[in-house]
């Protein structure tokens, strides 16, 4: 029974990580925008969008790490 709260504990914190890079891109997006002005937020698109694609390719290898350690287990 342990195994499940901690799995369930491993999931919460790889959504809270992605949620938590998602936000800081987005935040340093509009950080640069707020510096360096211009008629379109191209910061704040291109930093959320390489926030969101890092937090997908991390979110991707620890959902790979979790399979194969339950694939060892077995």
């Amino acid at each position: 029974m342990p195994k499940k709260r901690n799995r369930y504990l491993e999931l919460m914190g790889i959504a809270a990580q992605m949620g938590a890079t998602i936000f800081l891109g987005a935040y340093l997006g509009k950080w640069l925008d707020a510096r360096y002005p211009s008629q379109q937020q191209w910061y704040t698109i291109t930093c959320t969008l390489a926030a969101v694609a890092l937090s997908l390719y991390v979110v991707l290898k620890q959902v790979n790490k979790i399979n194969n350690e339950d694939d060892h287990q077995v």
